[in-house]
């Protein structure tokens, strides 16, 4: 039982990290087309 408590506090780190990275990606998502739409589509 311990061994599955262990397991899953391990999981749910892993998921935590993913979900703010996958914010992460979004939010520079939103920027980029934000970018884009200001400064007529050119990227550097």
């Amino acid at each position: 039982m311990r061994e599955l408590k262990q397991a899953n506090a391990q999981l749910q780190r892993e998921l935590q990290s993913k979900d703010k990275a996958l914010a992460e990606a979004a939010a520079l998502l939103v920027l980029s087309k934000k970018y884009q739409v200001l400064f007529g589509g050119e990227d550097e």
